[in-house]
């Protein structure tokens, strides 16, 4: 069986992220670029540029006014920040023309969008600074599933469908079946992208937060979120009485569970309107 790595580089063709989002990993990596650089690689790609005005003027951010130059938005947000948004407008573009078996895409990006959405929340009730940033790590949560279902379509719908029947976790599944799991086939993906180390750790260790390190911040939150998706998932029959939450998870994150319900709610409220700037082709769906 073959290793996340392995698999990877297998579909590393398939799974490229469009040239804007190099151009500006480029300009941010060059101690000698400015922000006025950065604005105007945007530029370059109009729908891009028009996207991620969208998204920094979404409840994501709360502005108090409206931001309505790329440049603004830059200079308000920083590198890092811009960063993140280009990866968040540009992921779902490049996987819309990915054919994939047996695979829901409108289901998977719905969830994937209401993953980010409370995962973000999740870290703002626990008084982290730039929570938003925490919105594209419950984004690509589940993205080794894409990758999985184009390499082996049939046992990865059959690990779905065992982990249901034998009540196991599904990653338990994967591995058995096919010899990596989401999580970390997911993670050497954005390895392969380039993207920093705390999104890499985050998706890699969300199934054992306490594995990653000076990152378990990041990965427990995007643990508690995924958790809480996967269980809302279920069949009411197969549904847990209670969300299961890695301890640890909730020790290192201070999240009271008592904000949960409140949370998701703010967070399928917002749920189409950022749907529409990820994945537009789920919003009819």
């Amino acid at each position: 069986m073959p290793s996340a790595q392995e698999l990877v580089q297998s579909c590393t063709s398939i799974f490229s992220l469009p040239e804007i989002y190099f151009r500006v990993r480029e300009v941010v990596d060059d101690s000698n670029s400015t922000m006025d650089d950065l604005a105007d690689v945007l530029k370059l790609d109009p729908a891009i540029s028009a996207r991620l005005l969208r998204l920094v003027n979404s409840p994501v951010y709360g502005f108090p006014k409206q931001i309505d130059t790329i440049s603004r938005a830059v200079s308000l947000l920083g590198t890092q920040a811009i960063t993140d948004l280009v990866t968040a407008t540009t992921v779902g573009r490049t996987f819309a023309g990915v054919p994939i078996q047996l695979m829901d895409a409108a289901k998977f990006w719905k969830r994937s969008v209401l993953c980010a959405l409370l995962t973000g929340k999740i870290a703002r009730s626990c008084g982290i600074k730039d929570s938003e940033r925490f919105f594209v790590e419950g984004l690509l949560r589940d993205l080794g599933h894409y990758v999985l279902y184009q390499y082996a379509p049939q046992r990865a719908q059959s690990a779905l469908i065992e982990a249901g029947y034998l009540d196991l976790s599904l990653a338990e599944v994967e591995r058995s079946n096919i010899g990596c799991d989401f999580a970390e086939v997911g993670a050497e993906l954005l390895r392969s992208w380039g993207l920093p180390a705390q999104i890499e750790q985050a998706i890699r260790h969300q199934l054992s937060p306490s594995e990653a390190g000076d990152y378990i911040q990041h990965a427990s939150i995007v643990h508690l979120a995924g958790a809480v998706i996967d269980c809302l998932e279920r069949d009411s029959k197969q549904r847990a009485t209670e969300v299961p939450l890695d301890p640890q998870a909730l020790q290192a994150t201070g999240f009271v569970l008592a904000n949960l319900s409140e949370l998701m709610a703010n967070a399928q409220s917002q749920l189409t309107e950022m749907l529409a700037l990820v994945y537009p082709q789920a919003v009819a769906a």
